[in-house]
């Protein structure tokens, strides 16, 4: 199968996934499928590949292929940051094509540009995220999904790279790049994934803003439920970097007086 992007790049897929585990880091909302472990060594992979990459102000998801072999060797993908889909939309998204594993081959080894997604799309108990380029894609039926990593897929349409996903996110939390926890996740911890998704993927983030109590207690509430979780430290402590900021942006300051 052949891939393109919106500015005729292809890609054909070929050989096996990468053998890498997703990185989903919550404080940034970026899920990693990449060899680096910090900014200098991401900073020395992009000189060593080509493709998709952020440049000065411009910020678009990342393919990194190797120039030698043409194949993929690391992805960066950026997670909407405003309000997700509503329950209607994220119940369109299709559950067929199943996933295939497989990789990517550059046709040219030539640099091009990965628009970022626009629309988050959350499975019931957010087992599933899914980036859509627009909700456009749900009124017809996906050609495939292409496994390029364990739980992250591509999604294909009329033979156009239209989204992605990521299978079980909670099982991928760490901060920064850090590798996630290999054990399972504690149920404890899904049900934190999700309160803290409400808190940044609805409306519930603009209340947070604004100040409405309501939303500053519920803030408080699940900031309590993660300063006190005694289980997963580690996925806890990579959704607490992110709420952490809240509190202390929006209930721990007094808000500035209106002009």
């Amino acid at each position: 199968m052949r891939l393109t992007l919106d500015n005729g790049w292809t890609s054909t897929v070929a050989g096996d996934p990468l053998p890498l585990t997703p990185r989903f880091d919550f404080r940034d909302f970026r899920v990693r499928v990449a060899p680096y472990t910090n900014a200098e060594e991401r900073e020395r992979f992009q000189l060593d590949t080509f493709g998709s990459q952020d440049w000065l102000w411009d910020t678009p998801d990342e393919l990194r292929f190797d120039p030698a072999g043409r194949e993929l060797v690391g992805a960066e993908f950026q997670l909407p940051s405003h309000e997700a889909a509503d329950a209607e939309d994220s119940a369109r998204v299709p559950a067929t094509p199943p996933v295939r594993p497989g990789g990517l081959r550059a046709d040219k080894a030539e640099d091009f540009r990965l628009e970022v997604t626009t629309e988050l799309c959350r499975a019931p108990g957010d087992t599933v995220l899914t980036c859509l380029r627009d909700l456009d894609v749900l009124d017809e039926p996906l050609e495939a999904r292409v496994g390029i990593a364990t739980d992250v897929a591509l999604l294909v349409q009329h033979g156009t790279i239209v989204g992605w996903s990521l299978t079980d996110p909670v099982q991928y939390l760490t901060s920064a790049y850090a590798a996630p926890d290999p054990a399972p996740p504690a149920p404890a911890t899904r049900t934190l994934f999700t309160a803290c998704m409400d808190l940044v993927s609805t409306s519930l983030l603009d209340a947070v803003r604004d100040r409405e109590p309501a939303a500053l207690a519920r803030l408080k509430e699940v900031h309590h439920g993660l300063r006190t979780a005694t289980e997963d430290r580690h996925r806890v402590d990579a959704l607490l970097a992110l709420i952490g900021d809240l509190v202390e942006d929006y209930a721990d300051r007094p808000a500035r007086p209106k002009p």
